[in-house]
């Protein structure tokens, strides 16, 4: 007779004191000295100068422009809404263009390497790591595949003893028996140690799940690989990582950069196209200038057991949801806090890491959701005591992010009414048409410059489907994502007036198999756009100039319902892939495709 596994191993807890974000700042408690060799450096101020100075320069100088423009029939209201709303709107793309511009810079000199496989050392490990995945109402047997997949790579490896997993789930009870048929055939055949946990209270949902576990049983590891119900990650990239946290003692977090696989749909391959094409700039962009107070995003992270049990205990924020309660966006506080007691926090763009992304445009705007009200609860901790000004704006900038869409549609709406009233404004020619010139230059200049360094680096060359392939997918994503853009920006506002009125995001499951939508599901959501996007279209006659420039957001309102239908679609996925259009091979992609374990 068998011996039945062991669910958990023995209790080893480890306190988790929770954190204020008031009063005097805690002690730091990280091992000095640390020379800051990884990501980091003597003229990290001078990079993040640098920064900004180019930001407020080309905010000032266009925002300086248009005010010449705008103000030749004098002061209006509206003047002073559209002067009001442009710089914060302008200084945020200028931000995110020159971060790209840097980080083309240092890929084409060679001062980054790019993504690159992670180094290893010939020592052996010498503390212990618990691969924790929390799971909540997932495929359980795809969980298990991917786990089966990093197991099977670490005792390749010949490290099974260093590491153990646990499955964390905050399923309903309804999808236990499941989750523990499928945990047991993965313990049965897996070398390494494999555990699991069902919670039946899903306190504080992600994080608070990772604290239960810290206080059950953090004492018994010094590390833990940090993962998504969709993470993956080589034995190689998980060893390597671990080696450094080793090596380093003043590191609490090494946030790698997962790429996107397991595109089906349309749309998923047209993401993981854009992130592979244009995301290395400007992570390398990131990397440059975040040093040792780089982010963290909470999934493929390799993190410091005690450290962040010292540091991150989450409070309840005070007030009642959405912008109370339970911290929602976590990882960025996290980081932040670990900061705070003097850990480093690094970002690596490493090889062999990897995630999937949501199916269709609507399940994206969905998480995007969760993500906005997480985001606007930041804005109340950016005077938390003893946070480093990089964690500041890094938590300015995640609310920033959503807080634009409304921004761009307010701006866009005051220009109509100045368009149709004949006052000069953004879009009535000169000299105002160089700030619009401007504008594009900015929102476009970053995609140049990711094809650009497609094509000259001879391996992504190949792995994007050479130097066709990358044009031809440009030539489809480009006019694809202008017509996105805008329903995707009304999607957010919409959302941001769910938050204002108090309507909190409620934690569901997500999909991550979809093929195709009927119109039926899509109207009820899309319904808006297409009433704006039609009022833009009657607006036209009475604004020519306006209008030739609002075209593609008048379009992409109006056809929002089709391009979500037609992305959502794995048929025009494959037709996409038969094309050579959104070609993403190659290279770093798991091989051969994942096991998919049985539950039964």
């Amino acid at each position: 007779m068998n011996t039945p596994l062991p669910r958990l191993p023995a209790p080893a807890p480890l306190e988790m004191p929770e954190q204020r974000f008031d009063g005097p700042p805690p002690p730091g408690r990280a091992p000095e000295p640390f020379d800051g060799r990884i990501g980091s450096g003597a003229d990290t101020f001078a990079r993040r100068a640098l920064l900004v100075l180019l930001t407020l320069v080309l905010a000032l100088a266009a925002s300086t422009t248009l005010k010449e423009s705008v103000l030749t029939d004098g002061l209006t209201i509206s003047d002073m809404l559209l002067l009001t709303v442009f710089f914060p709107l302008f200084a945020l793309l200028a931000f995110g263009f020159i971060n790209t511009v840097i980080g083309y810079i240092v890929l084409a000199t060679g001062l980054h390497p790019g993504f690159t496989p992670m180094p290893r050392w010939s020592e052996p490990l010498k503390g212990r790591t618990a691969i924790l995945m929390p799971v909540h109402n997932e495929e359980i047997g795809e969980v298990c595949g991917r786990l089966a997949h990093m197991a099977d790579a670490l005792a390749r490896a010949g490290t099974c003893g260093a590491f153990d997993f646990f499955i964390l789930s905050d399923s309903a009870a309804e999808n236990e028996a499941e989750e523990v048929a499928a945990w047991q055939a993965l313990a049965e055949r897996s070398d390494c140690a494999i555990y699991y946990r069902r919670r039946v209270e899903n306190v504080g949902r992600k994080p608070g799940n990772i604290a239960d576990w810290l206080r059950a049983h953090g004492a018994a590891y010094d590390y833990m690989l940090m993962l998504d119900a969709d993470s993956l990650m080589g034995g190689e990239t998980i060893v390597g990582m671990t080696q450094i946290m080793d090596r380093r003692p003043g590191v609490a977090l090494l946030q790698t950069v997962p790429q996107v696989i397991g595109a089906s749909t349309l749309f998923q391959r047209w993401m993981q196209f854009s992130s592979r094409i244009y995301g290395p700039a400007a992570t390398a962009g990131l990397v440059w200038w975040s040093g040792a107070e780089a982010t963290f995003w909470g999934h493929n992270a390799l993190i410091r057991v005690r450290a962040f049990a010292d540091s991150c205990g989450l409070p309840v924020l005070p007030g009642a949801p959405p912008f109370g309660g339970t911290i929602m966006s976590h990882d960025v506080v996290e980081a932040a806090l670990l900061r705070r007691r003097g850990w480093h926090v690094h970002m690596v763009m490493t090889e062999e890491t990897f995630e999937e992304y949501p199916p269709t445009l609507i399940d994206a705007g969905v998480r995007d959701r969760r993500w906005a009200q997480g985001n606007l609860q930041h804005l109340q901790l950016l005077g938390a005591s003893g946070f480093h000004w990089i964690n500041r704006l890094q938590l300015l900038l995640g609310a920033a992010g959503y807080l634009a869409s409304p921004l761009w549609l307010l701006l866009i709406l005051v220009s109509v009414v100045q368009a149709v009233r004949g006052e000069p404004g953004l879009m009535s020619g000169d000299p105002s048409g160089m700030v619009l010139e401007l504008t594009l230059a900015l929102l476009f200049g970053p995609k140049l410059l990711g094809i650009l360094h497609a094509l000259t680096d001879t391996r992504r060359r190949q792995a994007l489907g050479g130097a066709g392939g990358i044009l031809r997918s440009v030539l489809v994503d480009v006019p694809l994502s202008t017509l996105a853009a805008p329903g995707i920006a009304l999607t957010q506002t919409i959302d941001l007036i769910g938050v204002a009125t108090q309507r909190k995001a409620e934690w569901h499951a997500q999909n991550r198999r979809v093929d195709g939508l009927p119109m039926a599901a899509i109207l009820p959501r899309y319904r808006w756009h297409v009433v704006l996007g039609a009022m833009l279209l009657a607006l036209s006659p009475l604004m020519p100039a306006a209008a030739l420039w609002l075209s593609p957001v008048t379009a992409g309102l109006l056809l929002s319902p089709l391009i979500v239908q037609w992305t959502a679609s794995e048929r025009w996925g494959a037709r996409a892939a038969r094309a050579g259009v959104f070609v993403t091979d190659a290279g770093r992609e798991p091989s051969p495709p994942l096991p998919v374990l049985a539950a039964d």
